[in-house]
């Protein structure tokens, strides 16, 4: 058997920067376990797998390890295929995740792709050790998310400066930690940790910004912001809040068109 599978970098108009997915259509589903092989064979944060559906397509995500609720960067990806390399008519794309409902991504005019996702609920908690030590510096304030905590700090240069502990953060109760404060040139920074998900440092993470978008949006008194992912390969987005859901905005390049032999 053989499938094409492409290869992604979103969040990002350059080659080599923002965060690489790859992107398999699927005549229709694979066994869950060649799925995760493939993703685990890959070795990239995300391997997103789409298949046809009445209305638009069926969208799985798959890191190395697990198969994920939800991934933005590899949802921007498989619209960027089925944009650009299947001939998709409509400006807006609708897919349906079968652990996070309905998602949809448009395009612009200007080459950016526009996601519509839902809003994640933060509950503040407290500041905690197990964290803290893992992370390697306390945060102002501490939430947790659906999947991932969110560590709230005082600059920018406090979470460049971060260098966490891989191993103990993989112990942690929750599929990764954010780190996030106020921008020096855009309205919030992050990074993002997923090491029980197979990912050390993740380059961009869509999904983390249904926690960060809400989290900023009453502190910073707007609506639409800018963000900057802090990772070595970086990544720009921006963020619509709209109560319950929120848009995010990327662009994305092709890296490379390849086919898998099985």
């Amino acid at each position: 058997m053989k499938q094409k599978l492409y290869q992604i970098d979103a969040f990002t108009n350059k080659l080599f920067g923002g965060n690489p997915a790859a992107v398999c259509i699927l005549e229709k589903w694979l066994p869950d376990e060649t799925m995760q092989n493939i993703a685990a064979e890959n070795n990239l944060a995300e391997t997103a797998f789409a298949v046809t559906i009445e209305k638009g397509y069926e969208l799985r995500w798959f890191t190395p390890e697990l198969e994920v609720d939800l991934c933005g960067h590899a949802t921007l990806a498989t619209a960027f295929v089925l944009f650009n390399f299947y001939n998709h008519k409509e400006n807006t794309i609708r897919f349906l995740s079968p652990r996070s409902g309905e998602l949809t991504v448009t395009k612009g005019l200007d080459g950016w792709m526009t996601m519509d996702f839902p809003t994640d609920d933060l509950v503040s908690v407290a500041n905690n050790d197990q964290i803290n030590t893992a992370i390697g510096k306390e945060p102002l304030e501490t939430f947790k998310g659906k999947t991932d905590y969110l560590l709230i700090y005082e600059t920018q240069e406090d979470i460049e400066a971060l260098k966490p502990n891989f191993h103990l953060l993989d112990q942690l109760d929750c599929r990764g930690v954010i780190a996030s404060a106020k921008g020096d040139s855009v309205d919030f920074v992050s990074r993002f940790f997923a090491p029980q998900c197979g990912i050390p440092e993740d380059p961009v993470t869509g999904s983390a910004h249904t926690t960060l978008t809400p989290y900023w949006s009453p502190r910073l008194g707007k609506t639409l912001m800018t963000a900057k992912q802090l990772s070595a390969r970086g990544g720009d987005l921006t963020c619509e809040y709209l109560g319950d859901r929120l848009k995010i905005s990327g662009q994305a390049v092709c890296y490379l068109i390849g086919e898998i032999t099985f």
